[in-house]
């Protein structure tokens, strides 16, 4: 019976070492630097498939875990299938018992509607600032009298590579704005 935990940042810039501090004592840890959202999560899948009958999964937050509740959940049975417990340690549940199961299931879906709300707060002001005119994305990379000029330019026969570097701009942003109508 072994302690394996996992630890999982979202971004390269993060740093596992609080949660590695926290995993000291177990007999292996599984890392890895990604996002939840994504399925690529390879040290993940390489964890469930290492554990074995009578192993605890430790991680030291449920949302290191998993993204969702509906993942949470599927996580959770391919651990029963195996009689993997899960043990999380910053909020001491244990899922081998049944107080345990209870807060696992309870904090996976309160986790899952807080993400939801800040989802709808985040869209509705989005909303709110595009009504207020605020534009959202990329400045553009040249006004239209300068996209006006490169047409010009390009038309008088001057090379892209030239262009390029007058307009400071990438090769596919020559051609991109090359085929936009003026």
């Amino acid at each position: 019976m072994s302690r394996i935990g996992y630890a999982r940042v979202s971004s390269y810039g993060q740093s596992l070492e609080v949660q590695l501090e926290k995993l000291s004592d177990c007999d292996r840890v599984f890392q890895e630097k990604q996002s939840a959202r994504t399925d690529a999560r390879e040290q993940l899948q390489l964890c469930l498939d290492y554990v074995r009958d009578g192993d605890s999964l430790c991680v030291t937050k449920l949302d290191r875990l998993a993204r969702s509740t509906r993942d949470l959940l599927n996580i959770m049975n391919r651990l029963e299938q195996k009689h993997v417990k899960l043990v999380v340690l910053d909020q001491q549940i244990d899922t081998s018992t049944p107080t345990g199961m209870l807060l696992f299931t309870m904090l996976g879906a309160i986790a899952t509607f807080e993400n939801d709300l800040r989802k709808d707060r985040q869209m509705q002001g989005i909303e709110l600032a595009k009504r207020k005119g605020t534009k959202f994305g990329r400045k553009a990379a040249l006004t239209s009298d300068q996209i006006q000029l490169l047409h010009h330019k390009r038309a008088d026969g001057t090379k892209i590579s030239d262009l390029m570097s007058e307009f400071s701009l990438s090769k596919a942003t020559v051609y991109r704005l090359l085929n936009v109508s003026v």
